[in-house]
């Protein structure tokens, strides 16, 4: 085998090797109850790391993002489709989001009491319902970024997704600098000042001499 050759091969197999290097092995579950799951799926995730962490640098964090402050939200989902797996478990982890920013708590409380029996030997009995109702309406989590994401193989061949959400808050949220609201608002003011100028212009044009 000549140079050229060989410098060819070696050329292929790094080449061969950086593109198994970027593949994703979904790991198999070892027993029907999940006795393992990610580190930063539990309580003792590391806030200002998965905050600062930039998903096109993993393992990096800028030190201009050292004050970035997050709220997150974690869920995971099982489904024999894949990316029906990730939607659902995305879903949650907004929603677990969402009721941060603005879930409601009510209680409700019922009780039922009533006598038995003849005036000598009457028996109380009561009951007692308690329902909580956490409520969570038209929460925006827009600008939303994935910190983590794992995926695992059930033993019943199901694919469970695990996701990792943060919503940065103020300047660092993407969205920060392009609201929906404002910009159908700007959206409407232009169209208002539109249609002024072409009344005002319509009234000039019938002699009335106070428009200028």
């Amino acid at each position: 085998m000549n140079k050229l050759k060989m410098i060819g091969l070696v050329s292929t197999l790094a080449l061969m090797s950086a593109c198994s290097s970027t593949t994703y092995q979904i790991k198999n579950e070892k027993s029907d109850v999940v006795d393992t799951v990610p580190k930063w799926y539990m309580s003792n995730i590391n806030e200002t790391e998965a905050c600062n962490l930039d998903t096109n640098l993993i393992g990096q964090v800028k030190e201009k993002d050292k004050n970035r402050q997050c709220i997150y939200g974690v869920a995971t989902s099982v489904s024999p489709d894949l990316n029906l797996a990730i939607e659902k478990a995305k879903m949650l982890a907004k929603a677990e989001m969402a009721d941060i920013i603005m879930g409601k708590m009510n209680k409700e409380s019922k009780q039922f009491i009533t006598e038995l029996g003849k005036t000598e030997t009457k028996t109380i009995v009561s009951e007692v319902e308690s329902v909580l109702v956490n409520s969570i309406k038209d929460t925006p989590v827009r600008g939303y970024e994935i910190f983590a994401q794992d995926v695992t193989l059930t033993k019943k061949g199901y694919y469970r997704a695990w996701i990792g959400l943060r919503l940065p808050l103020g300047e660092y949220n993407k969205m920060y600098n392009y609201n929906i609201e404002m910009a159908t608002d700007a959206y409407n003011l232009k169209a208002k000042a539109s249609d002024a100028f072409n009344n005002l212009t319509k009234e000039k044009t019938n002699g009335d001499s106070n428009i200028q």
